[in-house]
């Protein structure tokens, strides 16, 4: 098996995944197409994935064209060498379309990690929307997370029987991580910084949110903090060039606003187990947050896991500043929704999605091995 990744959302879900090939016996050639090189690279070692090829090929500035090609060339070079039996790829990003697109080139079975996600928007989030729905075309093995996602590829044509509601192997690593770490170093500093205040925990990196959008909620948080010093804000800024310009201009020096550097993963799973309340427009973390029972405003008009909305976990705050401050002010008092959202933990999955995945495509290869076997 081929397990293609490269960035850090994909390494989290599929580090769980190349841990269960490895227990039943297959072998796993894992490529890191380098898309997100410095964000991956401290993963590697938390998740004990030793890449067999790394083709780093993230270059300052390109196009998302330019990056494509350059991960279509790479996992091409790859697959031509290696000739595994299945390649497997996570989500919607632009090292899951093309290491899908090679293998599909190849005439290689793909399996689809986290398939049937569907904001409805093909421009909203941008790219991955369009992304993922490539890649249901060419994938063979579509692992659906929940029911609502087998049922959005059913209504697009996917045979059912390509179709396995496994979960999200986020799950897995959020669990394992929760069990296996503690905070230590910095983050012991920062839940210090916090001390007895409730933590809003903040990530904001979307493409579509860049420029004023950003800025607007962004100002809508600070003026939040200044309102109620009973709360402390943590934002790990994300390192593009224009999340970390909009952060330091419109939150920096509020003494109820924590800047701090992108944190590992490990650091980042205790931020969210002891977060108040989440605010982000990152689709993986309305997952988490499920997952762990923790209330979530989304910084987007739309979602591709509407499950967590309709638990209870997540609202959707939109692109409107007013709104989201609206929605703020109304968590403060809202203790139905807190309570709802903690009863929310295995609506992504129960903990185990990685052996599900990795049983089913262990016994689907067992059997094609066997049926080719009698065929000669």
């Amino acid at each position: 098996m081929a397990i293609v990744f490269g960035t850090r959302p994909e390494l989290i879900k599929l580090g769980p995944v190349v841990r269960e090939v490895e227990r039943v016996g297959m072998e796993a050639c894992v490529v890191n197409t380098g898309q997100h090189s410095d964000l991956l690279t401290p993963l590697l070692g938390h998740f004990q994935v030793r890449p067999k090829y790394d083709l780093a090929t993230m270059e300052p500035g390109q196009s998302l064209n330019r990056l494509g090609a350059r991960i279509l060339a790479g996992v091409d070079e790859v697959l031509t060498k290696e000739r595994p039996d299945v390649v497997l790829v996570q989500g919607d990003t632009s090292t899951a379309l093309m290491g899908a697109m090679a293998a599909f080139n190849h005439r290689i079975p793909i399996g689809h990690v986290e398939a049937g996600l569907r904001s409805g928007n093909p421009m909203n989030p941008f790219p991955e929307e369009m992304n993922r729905q490539m890649i249901s075309r060419m994938a063979t093995f579509h692992f659906a997370a929940t029911d609502n996602n087998a049922r959005t590829l059913l209504r697009e044509g996917v045979p059912a029987e390509q179709i396995y509601i496994t979960g999200n192997p986020v799950v897995d690593s959020l669990r394992q991580t929760l069990v296996m770490s503690r905070p230590k170093g910095e983050m012991v500093d920062i839940l210090n910084r916090v001390g007895q205040r409730k933590m809003v925990l903040v990530t904001t990196h979307r493409r579509e949110n860049f420029g004023s959008t950003m800025r607007g909620h962004l100002r809508a948080i600070r003026r939040f903090a200044t309102a109620h010093p009973e709360v402390c804000v943590v934002f790990p800024v994300h390192p593009n060039p224009n999340v970390r310009e909009a952060a330091m201009a419109e939150l920096a020096g509020h003494d109820g606003i924590v800047l701090t550097q992108p944190v590992g993963y490990a650091d980042f799973v205790h931020l969210l187990s002891h977060a108040w309340l989440i605010v982000s427009d990152s689709g993986g973390i309305q997952e988490e947050v499920t997952a762990l029972g923790k209330p979530m405003l989304v910084l987007r008009n739309n979602t591709e896991r509407p499950e967590a909305v309709e638990a209870g976990a997540a609202r959707l705050a939109g692109e409107c500043p007013a709104n989201l401050h609206q929605m703020l002010e109304a968590a403060m008092t809202d203790m139905e929704w807190f309570v709802r959202a903690s009863h929310c933990h295995s609506v992504f999955g129960d903990g185990h999605s990685s052996r599900h995945i990795v049983d089913i495509l262990n016994q689907r290869l067992v059997r094609a091995v066997q049926e080719l076997r009698l065929a000669a």
